[in-house]
């Protein structure tokens, strides 16, 4: 797992130990990116990675020249990985990013948060957290800038296109292997 373009290329980004987290695959996370620059959705704009994990979707966005990241891990062991590749890509520092070690829903629950450009949620696989997450960002519209976007990262079988939204409309998905990506905006 690396950083696969911007200031921070080529840097190598640390797994956490275990199966507590989901790293994004290299070509999952080029992919992504590409569709993400070919809409003008990295270059100073605000990010959520709200099951941060390892940082490295963050990470990239940063590297790539997005505004600010902030990042939000409950898993202790995670919050640490995350950090030690912040500061080994030299992007923990300036401001730019946040960790907030703590629940992804109190987070979002918390009412004085600005609005985000783009909300990643890739949580851990089979515990329904993806539906649950964008469930609490669609009950919020105010959490995403006017432009703003929801990527979700899923299993395949995990997928639900009957979730009923209120103010998100699915209007992409991609299918990488085990890995689809479903884009959702206002």
């Amino acid at each position: 797992m690396r950083v696969i373009s911007g200031t921070a290329k080529g840097r190598p980004l640390q797994s956490v130990p275990g199966d507590s987290t989901r790293p994004i695959a290299d070509r999952v996370k080029s992919a992504l990116f590409s569709i993400l620059e070919s809409q003008d959705f990295i270059r100073g704009h605000r990010w959520l990675d709200l099951f941060g994990g390892t940082g490295a979707v963050g990470i990239e966005a940063l590297s790539r020249g997005a505004r600010a990241v902030v990042f939000i891990e409950k898993d202790g062991r995670a919050v640490q990985v995350l950090g030690q590749n912040l500061r080994s890509t030299g992007l923990g520092e300036g401001g730019r990013s946040h960790v907030v070690r703590g629940d992804a829903f109190a987070y979002l629950a918390r009412p004085d948060l600005e609005p985000f450009d783009l909300i990643y949620i890739a949580p851990p696989q089979y515990k329904s957290l993806w539906q649950k997450a964008l469930l609490a960002v669609d009950a919020r519209p105010e959490l995403l800038t006017e432009r703003g976007q929801v990527v979700v990262q899923i299993f395949p079988k995990e997928d639900d296109p009957d979730l009923p939204l209120l103010h998100l409309r699915r209007y992409d998905e991609r299918q990488y292997g085990s890995t689809r990506l479903i884009f959702y905006e206002p």
